[in-house]
């Protein structure tokens, strides 16, 4: 924390930093060698289960209230997992209140502490600061991280006790605050899975207490956890005690209602086997088989997404005895994440503006090849297309941007005529490119300034559904469903000419007959670092990849999470002109874009590699 804070010359209280794996407490501001024992090796790489704890000390004795506020907001970055020590600065009463866990607040450069003039005399029993900054974004009580902006102002008061005489803090804000580059190292992005209720599953929405008989949706709520207290417990903790409120209306638990770790327990991890084993108290001990290997496959599917060194699940009731185990092969069968299957083709449109496309990912030796049908035949120019999951049908736009057309990919099917006309004067005030859900539903936006709609067909066909979109500030330029069904991603263009990513939830309402309602609720940034976005994709369960300008800068591309955060790991390289992208659930897949090069692809690891010169809008399916 000390790292964020401005103003070199303040005293910093000492750290103690302990290496878990070796054993080894090294204090800041001191360092000795060993003068016995025997020499071994340094590894030249660090082992990747070395495990490196940060621990505040104790404030000192007569320490001034400056560098008891100091020391205090440097205990807040440590990894003491109750904050004992951060207590320690703390007077009784005011430990009592405090909650931690309340909430995490993140500033730009981490707290300034200043002086409040009025109180700021050694000579009193009464001193007050004021911590500011600037917001970053604040993780919640149930860990979901929410983008921030503005500046943070919060009041800190000491007093004198007047036993010891030394200075604590009687009156702070509740929760913690530190700055970005401590909130990267102390805590870690983690997806919690649950399962979709909002009809987006293949037998339709599951009810809390059904059990579907078919593969059910697995959909990622990401939470942020710290990173090296106790995470794999913190991750079971969070799962059990349900989604958080944004997504909680689309989405269901397995675990019955109150269903928690039996009190005490701690430490979780995976045997040598790689199994872990997760007691459950009462709540969980009479569920049967069904329900129990969907409990197992929700806290499978959150583990490995922690880490991938755990591969089977056991759950055991509250008297010891084994409810079910379950492993990855058979999770996989009971619970899909991202798309159903393995895409077999990337799709762009070549020269001709027919729908083509290349096996294997559009790899650069790869012959593009015309879809089968009347959309890869010519007879009809188009501006940009979707491909269904199944890869058995494609929804284009007619090349001035007017029509949307829905095929059939198999030799011989006509085309038809168009399933949606936009009134819109030009090509930029017409139809945007189309995007498939897990239903097999169509979705597209209207730009006509005159009636601008989100709109989305039933299985492609039939009169369009306006979708209620409350909230929203502008016309949507561009839309991607996420593989799960219930998440929606859609650039904004606001009045002033900008462009934002922002993600929906989508819900649809069946009671009120024939046609449901269906609304996309509760839009939030994703990308609040870009002044304009241009292009994106999803790109995992939780992740997408956009291309967009910075507030005064040049267009950049990099990944993106649902809640607004920056997501561990390099951005993709630099490339320039980028009018769309293509990106898979599947990781194998390269990521494919649009720009002023033509079609280019990048394999992980590796860079931008020419697919075709002269060819546009590269799509997976979806």
């Amino acid at each position: 924390m000390g790292a964020d804070r401005e103003g070199g010359a303040r005293q910093r209280p000492m750290r103690a930093v302990a290496f878990a794996a070796c054993g080894v407490v090294l204090l800041a501001g001191c360092a000795s060698m060993p003068d016995n024992g025997d020499l071994r090796d340094v590894e030249s790489t660090q082992r990747q289960d070395t495990e490196v704890r940060v621990f505040a000390m104790p404030p000192r004795e007569d320490a001034p209230p400056s560098e008891i506020v100091q020391g205090f907001l440097e205990a807040l970055t440590s990894d003491d997992p109750t904050y004992a020590t951060a207590r320690q600065y703390l007077t009784g009463a005011a430990s009592k209140q405090w909650k931690p866990d309340a909430a995490t607040t993140v500033l730009a450069n981490g707290p300034d502490i200043q002086v409040d003039r009025s109180t700021g005399r050694d000579d009193t029993d009464d001193y007050a600061f004021t911590l500011t900054g600037t917001k970053v974004a604040r993780v919640d009580e149930q860990q979901s991280y929410t983008p921030l902006g503005g500046h943070y102002s919060q009041p800190v008061h000491l007093a004198r006790d007047k036993k010891t005489g030394q200075w604590r803090i009687d009156v702070l804000p509740q929760g913690v605050v530190m700055g970005q580059s401590d909130f990267q190292r102390n805590y870690m992005s983690v997806n919690k899975y649950y399962f979709a209720s909002n009809g987006s599953e293949a037998t339709g929405a599951g009810a809390a207490s059904a059990v579907s008989t078919s593969p059910v949706t697995a959909v990622a709520d990401p939470v942020y956890v710290r990173e090296r207290v106790d995470a794999m417990t913190q991750v079971v903790r969070s799962v059990l005690e349900g989604p958080t409120r944004w997504l909680r209306p689309v989405v269901r638990s397995s675990f019955p209602t109150g269903t928690a770790l039996p009190k005490g327990v701690a430490g979780l991890a995976p045997d040598d086997q790689n199994k872990l084993t997760v007691p459950l108290n009462e709540k969980a001990s009479r569920v049967g088989r069904a329900k129990c290997t969907e409990m197992a496959t929700q806290l499978l599917f959150t583990l490995q997404s922690l880490t991938p060194t755990v591969d089977t699940v056991e759950l055991r009731r509250a008297d010891g005895g084994t409810l079910c185990t379950l492993d990855e092969n058979r999770a996989e069968t009971l619970a899909t994440r991202g798309s159903v299957k393995r895409p077999e083709y990337l799709y762009f449109l070549d020269d001709k503006r027919r729908l083509v496309r290349i096996a294997g990912g559009g790899a650069a030796t790869s012959t593009a090849e015309p879809v089968p049908g009347a959309l890869g035949q010519g007879t009809q120019k188009f501006r940009s297309m979707a491909v269904s999951w199944d890869e058995h049908t494609a929804a284009a736009v007619g090349f001035d941007g007017s029509s949307l057309f829905v095929g059939p990919m198999t030799a011989g099917a006509p085309l038809g005529d168009p399933v949606l006309q936009s009134a819109g004067k030009s090509e930029d005030d017409r139809l945007t490119p189309p995007s498939w859900d897990a239903r097999g539903d169509l979705w597209i936006a209207d730009r006509d300034p005159a009636r601008p709609r989100l709109l989305v067909l039933e299985q492609g066909a039939g009169k369009p559904i306006e979708v209620r979109v409350p909230g929203l500030d502008g016309r949507v330029n561009a839309v991607r469903v996420a593989a799960d069904g219930v998440r929606i991603a859609l650039v904004v263009q606001h009045k002033n000419g900008n462009r934002s990513l922002l993600i929906g939830r989508i819900e649809r309402d069946d009671r009120s007959g024939d046609r449901p309602v269906v609304s996309v609720l509760e839009l939030r940034s994703a990308a609040p670092q870009l002044e304009d976005v241009t292009a994106m994709s999803w790109a995992g369960d939780s992740r997408l990849v956009v291309a967009g300008r910075e507030q005064g800068g040049v267009q950049t591309m990099r990944y993106v999470q649902v809640d607004g955060s920056t997501p561990e790991g390099p951005a993709p390289a630099a490339l320039t002109g980028v009018q769309s992208i293509a990106a898979s659930d599947d990781e194998r897949l390269p990521l494919v874009a649009y720009s002023e090069d033509g079609i280019v692809r990048m394999p992980s690891g590796s860079q931008w590699q020419k697919v075709v010169k002269d060819g546009s809008a590269p799509v997976y399916p979806g």
